[in-house]
């Protein structure tokens, strides 16, 4: 089963520092050996939106009201059920701190 893990950015997550680079290095090196990283990256926290309504198509910028909507990093991983990818974002927040994930399974 392969699940999207998505952080959010919050207003107080602090600028990230040398150890928290060593920890995620450490975190992504050990899923990618085990096979279960498929992608990571972080996200600009800019976008377009793109909609439709009928014949529609509307082009803006911005694919968030506020920021804090916004997602700022992601994972996709392959595991055996949704209880690991809940253990993989649990070791992931106890990294990178306070902040809010996100977990969809990807079909």
């Amino acid at each position: 089963m392969r699940y999207l893990l998505m952080s959010k950015a919050i207003e107080t997550t602090p600028a990230p520092d040398e150890k928290l680079f060593q920890e995620m290095g450490r975190f992504v090196e050990e899923l990618t050996a085990a096979g279960v990283l498929l992608a990571a990256g972080g996200l600009a926290p800019e976008g377009i939106r793109v909609t439709s309504v009928g014949d529609e198509i509307t082009v803006t910028d911005g694919p968030f009201a506020e920021a804090k909507e916004a997602v700022a990093g992601f994972a996709l991983v392959e595991v055996h059920s949704a209880e690991e990818a809940v253990e993989l974002t649990r070791r992931f927040r106890r990294i990178v701190g306070d902040g809010i994930s996100v977990i969809q399974q990807v079909f």
